[in-house]
C-alpha cells in the first residue's frame, strides 16, 4: 500500500484517492468533522431526536446551520430522517448503523477529551 490513507472502494479494486478533492469520502469526512456535524453525531448517539430537540441540545447552532449539516449527514448515509404526517409535520432524526459505527470513535474522543479536563468548581 502506497503511503498516506488509502482505502478500497466497496467492491471495486481501485483505491479511494483521499488527498484529492473530487474524492467521495473526502466529502463524507469534510461533513462529519464539520463544525456542526460532530456534534449532530454525538447528539444522537443515545437516542433519536425531533429538530427542535436536536437544536436545543446543541448550544449556538442556528436552524438553518443544523437544516445544511443535516441535509449532507443524510445524503451521506449517516443519518436518516422520518418525517410524521402531522400538522405541523413532525420530522425526526436518528444515526444508521454507518453513522453509529463513524460516531463511535467521535464519541471515545469525546469521552476522553471530557476526562482529562480539570474539574471546574461549581
Amino acid at each position: 500500500m502506497r503511503e498516506g490513507a488509502q482505502l478500497t472502494q466497496a467492491g471495486s479494486d481501485r483505491p479511494y484517492e483521499v488527498f484529492h478533492t473530487d474524492c467521495p469520502a473526502r466529502g463524507v469526512v469534510d461533513h462529519v468533522t464539520s463544525r456542526w456535524g460532530v456534534w449532530v453525531l454525538i447528539s444522537l448517539r443515545n437516542k433519536d431526536l425531533r429538530f427542535f430537540e436536536l437544536r436545543d441540545s446543541i448550544q449556538g447552532v442556528s436552524e438553518k446551520m443544523l437544516a445544511q449539516t443535516l441535509r449532507a449527514l443524510v445524503q451521506d448515509g449517516l443519518v436518516w430522517r422520518q418525517v410524521d404526517p402531522t400538522t405541523p409535520p413532525q420530522v425526526t432524526y436518528g444515526l444508521t448503523e454507518f453513522g453509529q459505527h463513524i460516531g463511535e470513535p467521535l464519541t471515545d474522543l469525546f469521552d476522553r477529551i471530557t476526562e482529562r479536563l480539570p474539574q471546574q468548581a461549581p
